[in-house]
């Protein structure tokens, strides 16, 4: 294992190419969701073990949502509900917690049960936490705290950073230091738009199922070598 010295304390990741990397593997979709599920947990580990506390993977976009097909996004909840069923004691004994982030409304009924007994299960772990970005979009993020800030009567002219980043999805968590996006995408897609206003970028070439610890290594690296200025010089 590296010895890299980590400085990250959030890491934001966009898993993208799971479909492209099982195309030019000759897979099906839901064969790279599975196997991208699997690096999840991998990924999930490495980064524990490399001294970061938050981990936030964007796993599915509310324009995934919308215009993806009904049998992947029925694949996608199976494998999410798979996971949650199947790793909850293992991130328990791991002091790892759950959140999600993104409209759950939409989701089954039996989904919906799962998560928010697997969020309670973990909810006292204070070693790592676990965020998965599901049917999520920044935009819509801040929309959805906006009218929680509306139906708490907050005075708009006392709002502050403060009390936006209190509503928003992530609530009380630092913004990510760094967001890498796989999959040879240079763009951020909605994802933490808020959050990620003075986040470092990493894009690199590889696809999510291909990422693993040499990637994230190299992404620490990245990270490690720049200079965070925020505005300043």
């Amino acid at each position: 294992m590296s010895n890299i010295q980590n400085t990250l304390n959030h890491l934001g990741i966009i898993m993208d190419g799971n479909r492209r990397w099982a195309e030019e593997n000759g897979f099906s979709t839901f064969k790279g969701h599975k196997l991208g599920s699997e690096n999840v947990k991998k990924v999930l580990r490495l980064c524990a073990d490399k001294g970061i506390k938050i981990l936030t993977v964007y796993a599915l976009s509310t324009e995934n949502w919308l215009r993806r097909s009904k049998t992947e996004l029925n694949g996608l909840m199976r494998i999410l509900r798979e996971f949650m069923i199947n790793e909850r004691k293992k991130l328990d004994a791991e002091g790892i917690s759950i959140n999600i982030l993104g409209d759950t409304s939409v989701f089954p009924e039996s989904l919906k049960e799962v998560i928010k007994e697997t969020v309670e299960m973990l909810c006292h772990n204070k070693k790592f936490v676990f965020n998965i970005a599901i049917n999520y979009g920044g935009r819509g993020e801040i929309i959805r705290a906006m009218k929680k800030m509306l139906k708490e009567g907050i005075d708009m002219e006392k709002l502050t950073e403060e009390v936006v980043g209190k509503h928003l999805d992530t609530r009380d968590l630092p913004d990510p230091d760094m967001i890498i996006r796989t999959g040879n995408e240079k763009r951020i897609s909605n994802f933490l738009i808020w959050q990620g206003a003075y986040s470092e970028y990493y894009f690199p070439k590889v696809f999510w199922p291909e990422f693993g610890e040499v990637e994230l290594d190299n992404a620490l690296a990245e990270y490690n070598g720049r200079k965070r200025r925020y505005g300043g010089q």
